[in-house]
């Protein structure tokens, strides 16, 4: 009867990891260089802006996506929105917490900077703070 059970079981682990290989995996296009803002249109589909061309680092991309997330605040749109890019292949994702980078528009997101306590961006772990005494 555990055999049985133990054999079932694996036939179910092994299913559910082919049928996870088959998600819609969504993935970045690569343009040398190119700073893309992603925007989803109505149906569903996402479309890709350049914001800047001859871009050297992903930083740099972050960058020139959060100063267009803050023009975008200025005309309006709520700070705690977000804001997706892409460069070479990968995702930018502006939250209000950071910016965090995948490999897929639905994978897992990994962090890349962080918020100061002024707003200003900073790698993880730069900025340390005294205990209190």
């Amino acid at each position: 009867m555990s055999k049985t059970v133990l054999a079932v079981a694996a036939v179910l682990a092994v299913s559910s990891l082919a049928l996870a290989g088959c998600e819609k995996q969504t993935k970045a296009p690569f343009e040398q260089g190119v700073c893309f803002q992603v925007a989803t249109n109505k149906d569903g589909t996402l479309r890709y802006n350049p914001v800047e061309r001859n871009v050297p680092q992903m930083e740099l991309c972050a960058a020139a996506l959060e100063g267009a997330r803050q023009r975008f605040v200025r005309l309006g749109q709520s700070n705690s929105v977000g804001m997706v890019g892409a460069y070479q292949g990968s995702f930018i994702f502006l939250e209000k917490e950071g910016i965090y980078v995948g490999q897929t528009y639905e994978g897992p997101r990994f962090m890349s900077l962080v918020r100061t306590g002024d707003g200003r961006l900073a790698v993880p772990g730069a900025i340390r703070r005294e205990p209190s005494q």
